[in-house]
């Protein structure tokens, strides 16, 4: 097997998709802790608009551009980019699951490094082989679930006898929490499934995917949900993160299943973490994935540990969550793991974390915030990131649609990120008036 002493002259590192300024970030701390001048390969997708025009010279020179249309990668035009580059890469990486599909195309062309299988992150990017897999190697981790493909009576009927109420339906091959719905009923279970079945047939023409848009219905699970990112070998040995407990919007009242709050360190006992720690492994063992970092997803029920998904990336918002908690550079290990080399853990807490996600009680057009002004005077305020402005539509995202604006508090006391997160949820108000665009 290639060790890593015989790639010290190598001097890229391939980074598929993500943005240019983490891929500068990341080469200038291996460059630091290694003293090993490198440099980033950049393949982004022409459509992007992501520049580093304002960076600085000597950041801007750290990469180097490597423009194709994603859509339209075939194996002649991936040889062609990469074949002038190809003794030179250490290793290649991708940070976001909307890329994986690009990322996958590119394995056959970089056969000497270190990658997962394409099978591997095809398990891992369709939710129903991942559940299949999971299933299979480790059934005590896994909940009920079937594929939908239709809306005939004996399906709706084998659901409710094999799955029952309440239960969750979601597309099998989209990432993150969108288009996500919890049925209590046989009839909202209908008007869901009929909706998000029409919902998927346009995103995937507007996508232009060649594959079949697929529905999966599981067991809706009680507990309390948590997620941890990990890095595994070629070995399968796995590096656990510390994990991240998780407050979905159906916990604060909404008829909607994304990520209100994200807090970091947990309150759980050792005993129960290295439970958690057991059966992301198992999890990841159940993909067969190697050389790539993972974003799983798991509840913690009366049963013990169930595992929600299994993501061939780093999750959102953990790089920067890792780094002021524990001063952990996820991104950095993310790509150490892929080299082959040790990623640098820490386990001592220096702060609570805290992100949170703010979306509309209703849907329609957003016409104020009110008390949002008020948001980067608290004590743990670290950064405030607007997704919708003023006149633009606001939706669910079970209907697809994305927060209003996110916040992040980081702070050495957890009374003190508590309290601000008490205060926002007083003093912010999200205002919407209807539209005829609304749309549902």
């Amino acid at each position: 097997m290639s060790q890593f002493h015989e790639a010290q002259q190598r001097d890229l590192i391939l980074f598929v998709g993500g943005t240019r300024a983490e891929a500068v970030a990341v080469v200038i701390a291996y460059e630091a802790k290694y003293h090993k001048s490198i440099k980033a390969l950049y393949m982004g997708n022409t459509r992007s608009k992501d520049f580093l025009s304002k960076a600085p010279a000597e950041h801007r020179r750290k990469i180097i551009e490597l423009p194709l249309e994603f859509r339209k990668l075939t194996a002649a035009s991936i040889s062609k980019a990469l074949t002038p580059y190809s003794d030179r890469l250490l290793t290649a990486t991708c940070t976001r699951e909307y890329n994986i599909r690009t990322y996958k195309k590119i394995i056959p062309h970089i056969p000497y490094l270190f990658a997962p299988t394409q099978e591997s992150l095809d398990w891992a990017t369709d939710k129903v082989e991942m559940r299949q897999r999971i299933r299979e190697k480790a059934p005590e981790i896994s909940p009920k679930f079937m594929l939908v493909a239709d809306m005939k009576e004996s399906t709706l009927k084998k659901v409710e006898k094999q799955i029952q109420f309440p239960l969750i339906v979601k597309p099998a091959g989209l990432a993150a929490s969108k288009h996500v719905t919890i049925c209590y009923y046989r009839e909202e279970f209908e008007t869901s499934l009929k909706q998000l079945m029409t919902s998927l047939k346009r995103l995937y023409l507007e996508r232009e995917r060649d594959d079949k848009p697929k529905v999966l219905v599981e067991e809706f699970m009680d507990g309390t949900m948590y997620s941890i990112d990990a890095y595994v070998n070629a070995r399968g040995f796995v590096y656990h993160c510390p994990p991240v407990y998780v407050k979905t919007g159906a916990n604060i009242g909404f008829d909607d299943f994304f990520g209100y709050s994200r807090i970091l360190p947990v309150q759980l006992k050792e005993h129960k973490v290295e439970a958690a720690n057991q059966a992301v492994t198992k999890a990841i063992h159940a993909l067969g994935l190697r050389n790539v970092s993972c974003h799983v997803e798991l509840m913690r029920t009366e049963d013990g540990w169930k595992i929600i998904e299994v993501g061939p990336r780093v999750g959102g918002y953990r790089p920067k969550m890792y780094e002021l908690s524990y001063g952990i550079n996820h991104l950095l290990n993310d790509v150490l793991i892929r080299i082959p080399q040790k990623p640098v853990m820490k386990k001592r807490p220096r702060n609570t974390v805290a992100v949170m996600q703010y979306f509309a009680r209703r849907e329609g057009m957003l016409d104020a915030v009110d008390g949002i002004k008020k948001i980067p005077k608290l004590e743990s305020f670290k950064s405030l990131d607007i997704k919708i402005k003023k006149g633009e539509l606001c939706k669910f995202a079970k209907n697809g649609g994305t927060s209003v604006f996110d916040v992040m508090l980081a702070h050495k006391s957890r009374s003190t990120v508590l309290a601000d997160i008490r205060r926002m949820e007083k003093f912010i108000d999200i205002k919407v008036v209807k539209s005829p665009t609304n749309a549902k």
